[in-house]
């Protein structure tokens, strides 16, 4: 590409960055403190935050389960391959850094269609040696076009982990939702994996902050009950300890159970049989 290809790609990403409503990838950086935010973010965020403080602990445990479920499938599984839908912006332990820091030679794709995770993407979403790591600027919504564009990187005749961690709640519809999730597994062999983790509807303050954030201007995001996280599962072979709250999914060697906050976020991961 040439220097002038990249500015004018560069002033195309710009162009579609609206720092006038919030967005939910910029937010959540604001909430697990990244600096990839603006003004805007930081407003709503700070308004969540005063009706419902737990919205901080699960943007921080919900990173955790990230990190967790990525070891156990990259040392116990020996999985090799991870595409990660809705990748949000890049912070720390991102999930080629999870997984090439104990396989060198996995494979990531990401996946996002916000021109600021764009923007970042290229940069910092680098790769081992060994491994190889891509960005896809793409949508939930055409799963098809993930599947295509990832056998670029991704040897689909071989278990792929299909990582969805806080996206699923941009879909308004529960059974649309179960579709795309359902469309992504069918296009991955036998051996794959689902990984997910949301917030969920269990507590009224959760309730009140998601309320609050759909009436910000920004794309809405909607909170599901346990039952509905689970649901995303069906057919598959839960790793145990099943679906439970993200602080409770194969927590630290030596944590104890009374240091472990409840939050409002589930988990899980399942084997395609």
């Amino acid at each position: 590409m040439s220097d002038r290809d990249s500015l004018q790609e560069a002033a195309d990403v710009r162009a579609r960055i609206d720092i006038t409503k919030p967005h939910s990838a910029r937010f959540w950086n604001y909430f697990v403190g990244g600096k990839d935010h603006y003004e805007v973010d930081r407003e709503i965020g700070d308004h969540i935050r005063e009706i419902f403080p737990g919205l901080v602990d699960v943007a921080l445990t919900s990173r955790h389960f990230l990190g967790r479920a990525v070891r156990h499938l990259a040392v116990e599984q020996g999985v090799r391959q991870f595409l990660d839908v809705g990748t949000g912006l890049p912070t720390a332990d991102n999930t080629h850094q999870v997984a090439q820091r104990v396989a060198p030679d996995a494979r990531i794709v990401y996946v996002d269609n916000d021109p600021l995770v764009l923007s970042h993407a290229r940069a910092l979403l680098t790769s081992t040696p060994e491994g190889k790591t891509a960005y896809l600027d793409a949508d939930l919504y055409r799963p098809d076009t993930i599947l295509e564009a990832a056998r670029d990187t991704l040897d689909f005749s071989r278990p792929v982990a299909l990582m969805i961690l806080n996206t699923l709640g941009h879909v308004a519809d529960h059974k649309e939702a179960r579709a795309l999730v359902s469309h992504l597994m069918s296009g991955l062999p036998s051996g794959s994996y689902l990984v997910i983790s949301d917030s969920t509807s269990t507590s009224e303050g959760m309730i009140a902050a998601s309320d609050a954030y759909n009436s910000s201007g920004a794309v809405p995001y909607y909170v599901r009950s346990v039952e509905e996280i689970a649901g995303f599962f069906d057919g598959l072979d839960l790793t145990d300890p099943g679906i439970v709250q993200v602080t409770r999914w194969r927590p630290e060697p030596g944590g104890s159970a009374a240091g472990t906050p409840e939050v409002d976020a589930y988990g899980g991961v399942g084997r395609k049989p």
